[in-house]
Parts: C-alpha cells; sequence; structure tokens
C-alpha cells in the first residue's frame, strides 16, 4: 500500500505542498519525549516552517518558537499565544525593537553594539536578553553557505571581543554552529563554547543551543543529545533551548507536480509546473536534490530524465533522475520532504503562481488550506 505521505491526491490541482499531520506528529513526540526526559526547551524555527495552521498543534508539544526578525516573532504571538516567544536578528531598528520587547520572551542580540543601542526599550521590559556568541569551532563539510563559524563570520561575538564580565542585563548565551547534523558536532562544539565562554555560565539564566539538530531524523544519536543537556543543566544549573526548524516538518510534507511537457535533448527533458527556483529554492542554494517517489538515481533505472520547470531561468533544474518508464506528459510526480525551507522560501519569479498548500488528516483526508492566485502575485508588487 502506497505511503499516506506520497500520495499523488489526483483531486488536487498542482503544484501543491502536501502536509502530513501524522508524520508532523510523530516528529512531535519525538522532540517532546527529549524535553520531558531532559527538562529543556524546544522551539520551532519558523525560518524553517511557518505553516501556522499547524501551531496549535505544534504548541501542544513544543516550550514556543524562535524568530528571526520582527515578522515571524509577530506571527508566533498572535498564532501560538501562551508559548515562549524568542528571536534573534543580527540587527534590529528601534521600532522593530519598541515592539519585540511587548512580544518576546527572549531577545538575543548579535553584538555589544546592539546591545546597548536598544537598551533604553529592553532594560526595563519583560523579556530576558542574551548575546549570540561564535565559538569559533566550524563543523560543517560541504555547506560553507551555512557555517556561522567560518572565518569573516558576521554571526555571533567572538570570545576577544568580550569583556571579562558580561554587560549588566544579559541572563544568557546563545550559540547556533549545525546543520542538518546529529549529536556528536553538537558535543564537540559544546566543548569549545564551554573552553572559550564557560567562565560566563555561572549565574547565567540560561543558554541556548541554537538549531540545526536533526532530532527527528532515523538513526540520530538522542542518548548523546540527552546526556549533554542533562550535564550541562547539573553542572551550571541553567536553562537549556534548542531551536530546530527541519527536525519539526522533516519528511512531513511532499511537493506534487505535472508533467507539461518532454523536450528531446541529451535525454529526455521533463518540464514541470513546479521550479526549482521558485518553489524549492534550497535545490540551486545547497545545492540539494530532493528524493522523488519512485525514481532512482541517474542510470540506476531503464530511463534516465532531467527534471526542469518552466521558467526562463536556464538553470532552473531539480535534477537528473531514473524511472522504470519516462513519464508522460500529464503525469504527476510527488518529492518528498517539502515541508521545509519551501514554503518560507518560496516566489514568484517569472510571475510563476505559488503552490497550494494542503493538509492531510490523521484520517488520511486532504484539503486545501491555502489558494494562491493572480492577487497574491500583483500585491507583492505596485
Amino acid at each position: 500500500m502506497m505511503d499516506r505521505q506520497y500520495s499523488t491526491e489526483p483531486r488536487l490541482q498542482t503544484p501543491v505542498y502536501v502536509v502530513d499531520e501524522q508524520a508532523l506528529r510523530r516528529n512531535l513526540e519525538v522532540l517532546a519525549g527529549v524535553q520531558q526526559r531532559t527538562g529543556c526547551h524546544i522551539l520551532l524555527a519558523q525560518k524553517a516552517f511557518s505553516l501556522f495552521y499547524a501551531y496549535p498543534m505544534i504548541g501542544r508539544y513544543l516550550a514556543g518558537t524562535t524568530a528571526s526578525g520582527l515578522f515571524e516573532a509577530r506571527l508566533a504571538h498572535e498564532t501560538m499565544p501562551g508559548r515562549e516567544n524568542h528571536v534573534f536578528s543580527p540587527a534590529y531598528t528601534s521600532a522593530e525593537m519598541a515592539e519585540l520587547v511587548e512580544i518576546c520572551d527572549h531577545i538575543s542580540f548579535n553584538s555589544l553594539a546592539q546591545l546597548e543601542a536598544h537598551r533604553p526599550l529592553w532594560q526595563n521590559s519583560r523579556a530576558s536578553v542574551g548575546l549570540r556568541v561564535n565559538p569559533e569551532h566550524s563543523t560543517q563539510q560541504g555547506h560553507a553557505i551555512y557555517d556561522p563559524c567560518a572565518p569573516g563570520s558576521r554571526l555571533g561575538i567572538r570570545r576577544k571581543d568580550l569583556p571579562e564580565q558580561l554587560p549588566d542585563g544579559v541572563e544568557g548565551l546563545h550559540f547556533h554552529t549545525l546543520c542538518e547534523q546529529d549529536a556528536a558536532p553538537l558535543v564537540e562544539t559544546f566543548a569549545a563554547f564551554e573552553a572559550a565562554f564557560g567562565q560566563y555560565l555561572p549565574g547565567l539564566r540560561w543558554l541556548n543551543l541554537g538549531g540545526g539538530h536533526h532530532i527527528t531524523r532515523p538513526g540520530y544519536d538522542l542518548a548523546a543529545l540527552e546526556r549533554l543537556i542533562r550535564s550541562i543543566r547539573e553542572k551550571y544549573g541553567v536553562e537549556v533551548y534548542l531551536e530546530p526548524g527541519e527536525a519539526i516538518a522533516l519528511n512531513a510534507g511532499t511537493l506534487i507536480t505535472t508533467v507539461l511537457d518532454v523536450v528531446e535533448s541529451d535525454m529526455p527533458i521533463l518540464i514541470l509546473d513546479a521550479s526549482a527556483a521558485c518553489h524549492m529554492p534550497d535545490v540551486l542554494e545547497m545545492p540539494y536534490r530532493p528524493p522523488l517517489l519512485g525514481a532512482g538515481d541517474p542510470g540506476e533505472k531503464p530511463v534516465t530524465c532531467r527534471l526542469a520547470s518552466r521558467t526562463c531561468l536556464a538553470g532552473d533544474v531539480i535534477g537528473e533522475y531514473s524511472f522504470d518508464r519516462q513519464p508522460r506528459v500529464g503525469d504527476r510526480l510527488v518529492f518528498a520532504d517539502m515541508a521545509i525551507y519551501t514554503m518560507v522560501k518560496n516566489n514568484t519569479f517569472n510571475g510563476m503562481p505559488l503552490p497550494d498548500i494542503a493538509w492531510r488528516g490523521e484520517d488520511g483526508r486532504c484539503a486545501v488550506i491555502r489558494h494562491f492566485g493572480y492577487e497574491d502575485f500583483k500585491n507583492r508588487l505596485s
């Protein structure tokens, strides 16, 4: 029987993202288990997944959310009330800070200059304030664009740029160095962080270990993660935060697309109504090759095809896949793991329509919860 996550849902108009409630809940149950066993707080990093339709459900499992700026923080405040609302940005405007101090529980600053510039607004607010630091310890391999510890990084304060005592009012430290990684790089990074910044931990209220933790990935070393969290809490008496994004919705969504044409070149090129540039930008940015239901690597199956979009961008190519038979015009193809960094990053380049968003409930029934049309394209312009 075909996995419900990968059903082509013939009733739906393509392109369409389909988020699966059952798969999302499985991820949330894993994360909730980590919280229960360690006493840590796990936050949804909205930069990866901002489907606020699911926020009431997510709020029943996680401590809250973390934002990368005012709009995400406002979204969480409006749609997940009563849960923690954290924010970090490399810089804030005074107008943004005036609102953030009213709606956020934690605010992390990227520099001492920003901390002091906004002190008149935060020092008498309810928000707990922290600093993002740079452990200067890279564990990234192959994704330099996502390495906050790379030379010349603008993200986080280096130890040599901090005074011997943290500024008055600072209650926490925050580092974020991982990307789609297991627990071992976090253990390694924490050792480097502790060696550089450990003197500040006694007396602090909290420590945020950032995101990039693939906690819900099969085979992730949960035991190592939980040992680390418990040891930090026992040694320093701080509240420990993690803010994964991908882990919340990992493998919990698909993108269904239709073959519009087949162009003969060095190999058959399938022209789809979905676009890498518009609907799954990480394919070009990382680069990333999304899994495709029923397909194999090039040459693995009898027919290898290139999958591309109908935009004018010559490089708008999703990748090369092999099939048991060549797909025909009108066939539907289903990309997996399309809930994360898709809806939050998509765009309307070339006037491409945005995919609908559909929700598959626990009972298997699927319904469109948001349709996008011409007005959504037009209203982004003037």
